[in-house]
């Protein structure tokens, strides 16, 4: 796998050892059901908070590529901290804020971590400045670690907004997180339930989600909710990576204990190793390939036509699923020993079933996708 990020390509060591250390802490992380500030300030150490952040405003402006494959490689050692780290992507969406908020939020800290949450929009009453925000939204990833906080809001004043929710963005001081997270799988995400009471949100700290970005750097230019659906389907990718590789492991000698053939020396587990090999690699071929398709095109200048961007969006379905069929095989070879509690197999398994549950990438989208490609109407803020 090629070095993630530019910060990274003189300091191989370290994400190895950043690896390493993720391995031996995920039990930890699920016990407190999130990935704790020590590990997120590591993340914001190698660039992940502002891999998207322009380089005017102290970020990288890496490629999407080029994150994806970060993520991808974090999620190997533990997806829940890959989950985590994925919302790196947020500078690409919270560009929709107005010029001047935007560079407020990224010139005072080009590493600042957002967490947000949208779905059920709760009505908030407009006020002189903005908006009085007050409700309760779950499902909020990596809110333990966020100094900002965004919640879906909806304004009953015939705003228009093409049924896409507006977000309200908060300071982490001024809303309540409650545990309500756990979860069989991504268990240390802190998906937890978030709860504003009358927090007064200026107007120019909220935005319409999936509107156009107030940004001209190339990144800003690709399709945001595209890349917010591949940085989580990548996620899938990297913990079924972590399942076939323990099965290998497994399968270098280790004798059976019933005195059975080694793992590796039976037909088929061999079988089923190279059809889960050949699903993993044709799924992130097609979902890379489709990347950097679209990357280089926004680079040249050109729009995005409706296939590529329905495209971008079925690469990343397709990712998620056969990431988790490729997960469930791997528990299906690993025999026995693999239903144990706790078990790395167990892990992957439920981890990639539950990537592929988001509604950005659930069985509804395969819909949205055919959809798209045979230019019948899609939902809202699809491709």
């Amino acid at each position: 796998m090629a070095e993630p990020l530019a910060v990274l390509r003189d300091s191989s060591t370290e994400l190895a050892d950043l690896l390493a250390e993720i391995r031996m802490r995920r039990g930890e992380f699920e016990k407190l059901t999130y990935v704790p500030v020590d590990m997120v300030a590591k993340l914001q150490k190698i660039g992940v908070y502002r891999a998207f952040v322009p380089k005017g405003l102290g970020g990288d402006e890496v490629s999407p590529a080029e994150f994806l494959r970060l993520i991808e490689a974090l999620s190997t050692a533990d997806a829940s901290t890959g989950w985590v780290a994925s919302f790196g992507v947020s500078s690409t969406y919270l560009a929709s804020l107005p010029k001047e908020t935007f560079e407020h939020i990224y010139g005072t800290n080009p590493d600042t971590v957002f967490a947000g949450a949208i779905f059920p929009p709760q009505t908030a009453k407009r006020t002189a400045n903005g908006f009085k925000v007050t409700g309760r939204w779950p499902y909020c990833s990596g809110s333990m670690g966020a100094s900002l906080i965004g919640a879906g809001i909806k304004v009953d004043d015939g705003e228009a907004g093409g049924g896409l929710p507006r977000m309200a963005v908060m300071p982490r001081n001024k809303v309540s997180i409650k545990h309500t997270w756990d979860s069989a799988g991504l268990t240390a995400t802190g998906s937890h339930d978030i709860v504003a009471d009358g927090v007064e949100v200026p107007e120019d700290w909220t935005f319409v989600r999936g509107s156009p970005a107030n940004r001209s750097e190339p990144i800003f230019r690709y399709p945001a909710m595209a890349l917010a659906a591949q940085v989580l389907a990548v996620v899938g990718l990297g913990s079924a990576r972590e399942a076939l590789d323990w099965i290998r492991g497994e399968a270098a000698g280790k004798p059976s204990i019933t005195g059975a053939p080694s793992l590796g020396a039976r037909p088929h587990i061999q079988s089923e190793l190279g059809k889960a090999e050949a699903r993993l690699g044709a799924a992130r071929s097609y979902f890379y390939d489709t990347v950097e398709g679209a990357w280089e095109t926004v680079l040249a200048g050109g729009g995005l036509s409706q296939e590529q961007r329905v495209t971008l969006r079925l690469a990343a379905t397709n990712a998620a699923s056969e990431a988790a069929s490729v997960a469930q095989s791997a528990f299906y070879m690993g025999g026995t020993s693999a239903i144990a509690r706790g078990h790395v197999l167990v892990r992957c398994m439920l981890d990639t079933a539950s990537v592929a549950q988001h509604a950005f990438l659930g069985i509804g989208t395969w819909t949205s996708a055919g959809a798209g490609l045979l230019g019948e109407k899609t939902p809202p803020g699809y491709p």
